[in-house]
């Protein structure tokens, strides 16, 4: 691609974060799954595994001292991680602890930049379709040391093509971020915790819509230069919706 656009200029990479501790997985006589043969990865309900994040996010700190822990939910839109997030955000709720839901598909960009090289252009889709200035902006900066606190869910709706005017929300010191969406983790987001919902590529074809099977080289290209299941904090995986898998 080169010579043919610029690549799209992000914030350079912070300081290495330090590894977190390993939250204890689920407790009682586990059966062991292997990914890839590197990680191995233990049966859980989804009740319990929702659970289990609930619990680990109460303590999250941040490694910058901001008081609002900022938690990514990654994943291609077949994995649905946004239904991971809506779940965990109502486990937060009962807990007593606030926190605010983001879907990066509220920060596309509009359609005459998103699809300026075409409707399926993969370059384009890898790293232009999602406002990464605008996530930095209205999510990261008001959450970071000394921010406001004040967030704006959304920015663009990809149907109408038009800005969503959508209020700004008001998230209280302790207040957890949960951003779910595709491709997280190859920008320099500011996350104290990532969770990655993984599909293998027989589950992600299956499950991602005939139309949109133009996408899937990106995610394979996303795991060869990110290895968001050998990176992520928390890895689950989701072959069988009704059967997941996990390591934490």
């Amino acid at each position: 691609m080169a010579g043919r656009r610029a690549r799209i200029r992000e914030r350079p990479p912070p300081d290495a974060r330090p590894r977190r501790p390993v939250l204890p997985g689920a407790s009682g006589a586990a059966r062991y799954v292997p990914h890839h043969g590197r990680v191995r990865l233990e049966a859980i309900t989804w009740d319990r595994l929702v659970d289990l994040l609930a619990e680990r996010l109460l303590d999250l700190g941040t490694a910058d001292g901001a008081p609002w822990p900022r938690v990514a939910l990654d994943g291609a839109p077949a994995a649905r991680p946004g239904d991971l997030a809506e779940r965990v955000a109502e486990a937060l709720r009962v807990r007593g602890r606030p926190s605010l839901v983001v879907g990066a598909e509220g920060f596309l960009r509009p359609a005459s930049v998103r699809l300026e090289y075409g409707h399926r252009d993969l370059e384009s889709y890898y790293s232009g379709w999602y406002d990464t200035g605008a996530l930095w902006r209205e999510v990261f900066d008001p959450l970071g040391p000394g921010g406001s606190g004040r967030v704006l869910p959304d920015l663009w709706d990809p149907v109408t093509d038009r800005a969503t005017r959508s209020p700004y929300a008001e998230l209280p010191p302790g207040g957890v971020l949960l951003l779910h969406g595709p491709l997280l983790l190859h920008h320099w987001f500011p996350f104290d915790l990532t969770v990655h919902v993984l599909l293998s590529p027989g589950a992600l074809r299956r499950r991602t819509p005939e139309s949109e099977h133009w996408t899937l080289p990106a995610f394979e290209r996303y795991e060869r230069e990110t290895d968001p299941a050998g990176t992520a904090d928390v890895l689950v995986r989701a072959d069988d919706p009704r059967h997941p898998a996990w390591r934490g």
